[in-house]
């Protein structure tokens, strides 16, 4: 196929506003094809993760980022910074909420994503990861092996469309009540091991999927090094003997996901425990053979902060709410679609309203599950409306890619990473 002979814009955004399943599906098949003869690929950074665990290069936090809006552009505008910078050691994220509330399917998403590549030129392993694949508490208790089931139906759908990192959170099954830490732990590890094994048992041949584990439920109390021992000790225990594990673990150093929003909409000064973070990436490295420890809810942290990942050896960290912000507060964003937002919020989301929290409060919580409902209206603004608020994200993605230390490592990423058979 010539490259001149194909529409990619017109491709992707006949995806993204289709609800065509079949022809979504047929779309991203069209585009995978493409991606594949120009060289360009879905790959797992365990490998890479695992040669960092053996110590044999460090001094980066690789960005993990999540897209809920502007898939597409963004991801250009990622793949843009990436060439700029020659960087390899980027990857595109999906959480479960967010595949929810942005209507954005996991084909749907890793389509933006290797269309963006296309557009670009990029060539080489692409990153996509599963966010954040939760376990719902409340589900759990009421019928655990129905929410397991949910889980493996979400990652099979992940794998099949390009997702060859998953990062499992069964933290929400900590209980805090039972009287050790081992007991404490004892549901994460259990339910994180059965869905690790049932990774390994759809990987698609000669692709070892990138698991991650997770032992502090964001938002709440900081992890330990206890915490992570007990973890990993049963998380060992429960997995057969020689099977393939995880490759890094998340823990909890004091951030809350989007941050904490004050009365007039603005976010709260963060006071996130970077010994705490140095300390586990270390022990999970040393001990355990993992790439390090993951930083969750940290793209609303002040601009001076970003460095310390790196000084900590923080193995990736995790970056959603702030490029969300970026498009709300642009200048570019049509006022009349704003408005039609806010108003449908104030209707549909009423019901997450909390007594004494200001309107600029209840607006920065829900404005995100606005995302999918407005999604085709986003999609089909003007293309010079969505490149210029792109460019203005994008300034901030080339800032990150330099705090965060992975400048000039295409070459150490490849030297890793093969494209699948």
């Amino acid at each position: 196929m010539k490259r001149e002979s194909f529409d990619v814009d017109g491709t992707i955004t006949e995806l993204v506003i289709t609800g065509d399943t079949a022809e979504k599906k047929q779309l991203a098949e069209t585009i995978l094809d493409v991606a594949h003869k120009r060289g360009i690929y879905s790959a797992s950074i365990f490998d890479f993760y695992m040669a960092r665990g053996r110590g044999e290069f460090k001094g980066f936090t690789v960005p993990a980022i999540n897209l809920r809006s502007m898939t597409y552009d963004l991801a250009r505008a990622i793949f843009r910074v990436a060439e700029k910078n020659n960087s390899g050691t980027f990857i595109f994220e999906i959480a479960r909420s967010e595949i929810g509330y942005t209507d954005q399917q996991p084909t749907e998403y890793s389509s933006a994503v290797l269309a963006a590549a296309i557009k670009e030129n990029y060539s080489g392993p692409v990153f996509i990861q599963g966010d954040h694949f939760q376990a719902n508490a409340t589900k759990f208790k009421e019928n655990p092996n129905k929410e397991i089931e949910s889980l493996q139906t979400l990652i099979a759908d992940a794998i099949s469309s390009g997702f060859y990192n998953i990062d499992i959170d069964s933290s929400t099954l900590v209980d805090l009540s039972k009287p050790d830490l081992k007991t404490q732990q004892q549901l994460n590890y259990e339910v994180c091991a059965k869905l690790t094994q049932y990774i390994r048992n759809i990987q698609p041949k000669g692709i070892t999927v990138s698991v991650g584990g997770e032992i502090g439920e964001i938002g709440h109390q900081n992890s330990t090094p206890e915490d992570l021992s007990a973890f990993m000790s049963g998380l060992e225990e429960k997995l057969p003997h020689g099977a393939t594990g995880i490759s890094k673990i998340s823990v909890q150093t004091g951030t809350t996901h989007g941050g904490v929003v004050l009365p007039d909409g603005s976010v709260a000064q963060v006071n996130l425990d970077f010994n705490t973070l140095k300390t586990l990436s270390n022990i999970a490295r040393q001990e355990y053979g993992l790439a390090g420890a993951v930083q969750h809810g940290a793209s609303t942290l002040p601009p001076q902060a970003f460095h310390k990942f790196v000084e900590c050896e923080t193995a990736e960290v995790h970056l959603a709410t702030e490029f969300q912000n970026m498009i709300y507060e642009s200048k570019h964003l049509p006022a009349d679609l704003k408005k039609r937002i806010y108003e449908w919020l104030k209707i549909n989301a009423a019901n997450e309203a909390k007594q004494g929290e200001t309107e600029e409060q209840f607006l920065y919580k829900t404005r995100k599950k606005a995302l999918g409902p407005f999604k085709k209206d986003i999609m089909s603004l003007p293309e010079k409306t969505r490149d210029v608020i792109a460019a203005e994200v994008e300034n901030k993605f080339d800032f990150l890619f330099k705090q965060l230390n992975v400048v000039n490592k295409r070459d150490l990423v490849n030297k890793y990473t093969h494209a699948p058979k």
